[in-house]
């Protein structure tokens, strides 16, 4: 046997890093990188937070893990956290966004059966999600290329094309339990459903008798510039999805949902070993205490808007690199007009590190603790890239 002893799973990009500070990760030779990809949007105070820090450190001297069979104090007040601040009124807690929306299915799965119609568990997606990777959450994302080769699709779930909202009326049965969207896709390109869209959705969920389940797995925890990126549209969901930001770099997730919605969700129903235990549950609250902080949402607007304003320029200057600039908050995506891969690589040249999407998109997730500096930083890098690829074409001819 030769090469190394992981799975072969992650074509994975030849950079070690042995510490991060704030929005920098530096290598163990010393180069530094400004970190816009966050861990794919998850390290959502940057790298070392004092008060994370402190929070898990404080935790570890204690208790660790209990399981679910006891009352961990934590995790009734970050649950609470979550509701005082949301549309929801239960909170199931997990380790990852795939658990989260597996939760989700399930939650509106058994809604329907303690009514009396367990005929009603199909839901309807969206063409270009993304929900995780288990066997149920390929099957909602529906993308050929993460289902092929894992034998039959999970069944339940229809896919209509992305923010097609006749297709989905279209699409309801009296099979249908619910219908699920990302308030903003994160994989499937930086691509936000409009708030007329939404609303449309809850009309639709309303009239048959649906749940509408939102994945703020990825948007979610201030990244749009409001806690959730729902709030923009006003329009509530029944459940809801989180996970990455919530948990700062540390395994936290959460299944939201109504105290309706969750009624079928009864003690022995679903479980979890690891979910909602101690050291996650300080590290959620410690992240809540800074995010939830006076001013620290509206300080990540006005960065926004910086950074947005920034992009646009170089996208004005350099078209043939940057065709497009989308995304709401801290979460921007630079469609690109030459393949996305190519400027990725003069990105990271630049020592700025993002993540790719579908879409021939680039998407920049900086921590929401960026400074202005460090957005002027990245945007000197960026337009350095720009204007490499950009001149790539014509020398190659």
């Amino acid at each position: 046997m030769s090469g190394s002893a992981l799975y072969d799973t992650f074509a994975r990009i030849p950079l070690v890093f042995e510490r991060g500070e704030g929005s920098w990760l530096i290598t163990e030779k010393g180069a530094r990188y400004l970190d816009f990809a966050a861990g794919i949007a998850v390290n959502s105070l940057g790298h070392g937070h004092p008060h994370l820090v402190a929070a898990l450190t404080e935790q570890a001297g204690k208790l660790w893990h209990l399981s679910n069979l006891y009352e961990i104090p934590e995790q009734t007040r970050l649950a609470q956290r979550l509701t005082d601040a949301s549309f929801a009124d239960k909170v199931f807690f997990s380790n990852s966004g795939g658990e989260a929306l597996e939760c989700a299915i399930k939650t509106a799965r058994r809604y329907h059966y303690v009514n009396g119609q367990p005929e009603r568990y199909r839901t309807i997606t969206f063409e270009g999600a993304f929900h995780g990777r288990t066997l149920a959450t390929i099957a909602a994302g529906g993308q050929q290329k993460y289902l092929e080769g894992f034998g039959p699709k999970v069944d339940g779930f229809d896919q209509v094309p992305f923010d097609d909202m006749d297709a989905l009326a279209k699409a309801i049965t009296d099979e249908t339990a619910a219908i699920l969207v990302e308030p903003v896709q994160g994989e499937g390109g930086i691509r936000p459903i409009s708030s007329q869209s939404l609303k449309r959705l809850r009309e639709l969920c309303d009239t048959h008798g649906l749940l509408l389940i939102y994945d703020e797995v990825q948007c979610g925890v201030g990244r749009t510039g409001k806690l959730f990126a729902y709030e923009w549209s006003g329009v509530a969901p029944d459940i809801m999805a989180v996970a990455k930001g919530i948990g700062g770099g540390f395994p936290v997730a959460a299944c939201l949902a109504t105290a309706e919605a969750a009624k079928g969700m009864t003690a022995g129903v679903h479980g979890t070993t690891f979910g909602g235990n101690p050291l996650a549950m300080a590290v959620g609250n410690a992240v809540l205490d800074v995010v939830l902080a006076d001013g620290f949402l509206d300080e990540v607007k006005r960065k926004a808007l910086l950074f947005k304003q920034g992009l646009a320029a170089i996208a004005d200057e350099f078209p043939t690199a940057i065709a497009e600039i989308r995304g709401s908050g801290l979460m921007m995506g630079l469609k690109c007009g030459v393949p996305a891969a190519q400027l990725n690589m003069a990105l990271r040249t630049e020592k700025l590190l993002a993540v790719p999407a579908g879409d021939n998109v680039i998407r920049l997730l900086p921590p929401l603790t960026v400074t202005d500096e460090e957005i002027q930083q990245s945007l000197g890098r960026i337009r350095a890239a720009a204007e490499t690829v950009a001149k790539a074409p014509a020398e190659a001819k």
